[in-house]
């Protein structure tokens, strides 16, 4: 009888035990709650620098088609950079659109973050079109409203930007008047006389971006022999 009672005292888990399985089971799971959310973090930030680095890409890459697009027109300038933003006019995606389009590049705090931006218009098929996008791509670069706004794409953050020109053999600051010709009358030039033999831009990168630190990119005008480098 004593035998059984002893037995049976022994058939189930006291409440101590209970709750020392009930804790271990719980830090278990924390700990693997831990190691789950560790690896989404891991994976949602090697996302977001995957996806910055490719717009990165695309947008220097649309920069560089920018320039290889570039267009004059008699009496305007066909680049201009005024120390806040490089407007160009260039021709049509494809050799079939022979419409022209007035592109614009700045930086701008958006949401408190500097951001490298693009701007372009709608096609234009005549001058007055076309004078009126060229001062509206100035107004978006300053104070753009929900219109212009909408026409923008952000490419990347971006800390500060430099532009270059080469013209006389020589690399330049854009305002300068290498060229004999002033930023006020350049619309009296000729039409090319804006359009440099290359152009440098240099890109400060914050830190906090995926590819921090500095990125040069030199573009050569097409039109430009081979002895150029």
């Amino acid at each position: 009888m004593q035998t059984r009672r002893i037995a049976q005292g022994h058939a189930g888990f006291t409440l101590i035990e209970l709750l020392v399985a009930i804790s271990i089971m719980a830090l278990m799971a924390v700990m693997s709650w831990r190691g789950i959310d560790g690896m989404v973090q891991t994976q949602t930030r090697t996302l977001e620098r995957t996806n910055e680095v490719s717009a990165l890409q695309m947008g220097l890459a649309q920069w560089a088609a920018d320039l290889d697009a570039l267009e004059s027109v008699a009496r305007m300038p066909g680049l201009e950079w005024d120390g806040r933003v490089l407007r160009l006019v260039r021709r049509g995606a494809t050799g079939s659109d022979d419409s022209l389009r007035v592109v614009a590049w700045t930086r701008r705090m958006v949401n408190g973050t500097g951001m490298w931006l693009r701007w372009q218009s709608p096609a234009l098929h005549n001058r007055g079109e076309l004078q009126g996008a060229w001062e509206q791509a100035s107004l978006w670069a300053q104070n753009p409203d929900a219109t212009l706004l909408r026409q923008e794409v952000a490419i990347a953050p971006l800390a500060e930007w430099q532009l270059f020109y080469f013209r006389q053999d020589a690399w330049s600051h854009p305002l300068s008047s290498a060229t004999g010709t002033s930023p006020a009358n350049a619309t009296l030039a000729p039409a090319n006389s804006s359009i440099p033999e290359g152009v440098r831009l240099v890109l400060n990168l914050p830190s906090t971006s995926a590819l921090a630190g500095v990125i040069t990119l030199d573009w050569v005008r097409p039109t430009l022999g081979g002895h150029r480098s």
